[in-house]
């Protein structure tokens, strides 16, 4: 086996993210967290972690350059492995309504979804304000319905592995059923692309809590505080990363 590949986790200034690095140190990765788009172009593995609302973080990657060195870092379904935690994972769709300013001047579209749009471009689509994701997968990203459950949805939940769940690397010896931990109010909508989602968690309404399309994989859930099955994930993205370099 060779060296232990190089995961940055990407810092777009909206929180700690040690208890990420020290989780995928611990999976045998140089793990460091990073701003720096030519690191995350470099890197053997990135991950994208779960902090902020989703305006203000693409917001913030569109600007300093971080959304273009991931985009072509991870594009061609060969290319660098990819993890989205929480908002990670939210943010590799084309559209979320969280955090949208309601003074944002609205961009006009020319497809659904804000589809050809920049990431962070604001736009009004079914009486909703919202603002363009990385767009690497297709669907939106909403607020969970608050009816007879408490949002936001907080606390440890079971996942449901899917048909392309359980052939999926990222949940290599991952249990059915098994309980991991969530803290979050939106989520991925039911417009994803069906091929996309590896698991369901069943909370107000079913979340894909955990998608795979190629080298691209995303937990809504949080792995770095999942105990032994969040360990287990993050040893596998480790090993995929290693994988893609040997």
């Amino acid at each position: 086996m060779g060296a232990s590949p190089r995961i940055v986790v990407v810092d777009y200034h909206k929180g700690n993210l040690s208890s990420v690095v020290r989780g995928l140190s611990r999976a045998g990765a140089q793990a460091v967290a990073t701003d720096d788009p030519d690191k995350i172009r470099q890197a053997d593995g990135i991950v994208l972690p779960g902090v902020g609302s989703f305006f203000d973080a693409i917001s913030f990657m569109r600007a300093s350059g971080q959304d273009a060195a991931i985009t072509e870092a991870i594009a061609g379904g060969a290319g660098t492995p990819f993890l989205g935690i929480c908002l990670g994972q939210q943010l590799l769709f084309d559209c979320g309504d969280e955090g949208v300013p309601a003074e944002a001047p609205l961009a006009e579209v020319a497809a659904p979804r804000g589809g050809g749009l920049a990431p962070g471009t604001v736009f009004a689509e079914g009486g909703t304000r919202w603002v363009r994701g990385l767009g690497v997968l297709k669907g939106s990203c909403t607020l969970l319905p608050a009816r007879r459950l408490k949002i936001p949805h907080v606390g440890w939940d079971q996942v449901h592995l899917t048909e392309q769940g359980r052939a999926c690397p990222l949940l290599a010896g991952f249990d059915e059923g098994a309980n991991v931990y969530f803290t979050h109010s939106y989520a991925v909508a039911e417009d994803a692309d069906a091929q996309d989602v590896a698991a369901h968690t069943f909370y107000a309404r079913a979340i894909p809590s955990v998608i795979w399309h190629g080298n691209i994989f995303g937990c809504q859930f949080h792995p770095e505080k999942s105990s032994a099955h969040g360990a287990g994930i993050l040893r596998n993205f480790t090993s995929i990363c290693q994988g893609a370099i040997a």
